[in-house]
């Protein structure tokens, strides 16, 4: 609001923001195909009109929610404070986090899930995200060469596999939940049951380095 005029003024940062929130959600419930811009038209007391000159298109906004997606997580990972542990130390706490993430933000797993149903169209068409989700990898090369340097890992393994490998199960376990779960009787949110797959998750990617 104006003060001296009394009137609204408009914020485009704060606007885009609330129209990402609430696709985030509308996209997460429905998918993209079941998604409706009305809906998030409505939730964001905005137009359809608003949302295109913002995002152009359906799958404009949905692109950006992902790119919203993997910035949050990949603008975390920085923080953890690496270089000071040793290269075991660090792997694990890096795992641990992603562990941690995975499971506390099952939204994340459901947007990529969507994503990969569409072929990953989307994120083609998206230079951020390429440049946002090379930060990892880059993070966990500089573990894995200190690691070989200081003899704590006996044989150099690509970043990007050690990645794959990290975020594997990672992703599994919160994107197959409900199938898994009911397939196989086990409640994957069971508190001690997280706490030993976390567990079984650091140990692999360890192996995976330490191993002769």
């Amino acid at each position: 609001m104006d003060l001296a005029t009394g009137k609204r003024t408009l914020d485009p940062e704060r606007t885009r923001e609330g129209i990402l929130a609430a696709a985030h959600e509308e996209f997460v419930a429905h998918g993209l195909s079941g998604a409706r811009v009305d809906a998030i038209a409505d939730r964001t007391a905005t137009t359809k009109r608003m949302l295109y000159y913002y995002f152009t298109s359906k799958e404009g906004l949905f692109l950006a929610v992902l790119e919203r997606a993997y910035s949050r997580i990949r603008s975390l990972e920085p923080t953890l404070d690496l270089s000071g542990l040793s290269p075991a130390a660090a792997l694990r706490k890096l795992t641990d986090f992603t562990f941690d993430y995975h499971a506390d933000n099952p939204d994340f797993v459901r947007l990529v899930q969507i994503e990969n149903i569409h072929f990953g169209r989307h994120l083609r068409m998206s230079d951020a995200v390429g440049r946002l989700n090379v930060t990892v990898i880059e993070l966990l090369g500089d573990i894995i060469a200190r690691g070989c340097r200081e003899g704590a890992f006996r044989h150099a393994v690509a970043a990007v596999d050690v990645h794959m490998l990290m975020s594997a199960m990672c992703f599994y376990r919160v994107g197959n939940r409900h199938t898994f779960g009911q397939i196989f009787a086990v409640d994957l949110d069971r508190p001690e049951l997280r706490a030993a797959h976390k567990q079984l998750v650091g140990d692999a990617v360890l192996r995976l380095l330490t191993a002769d």
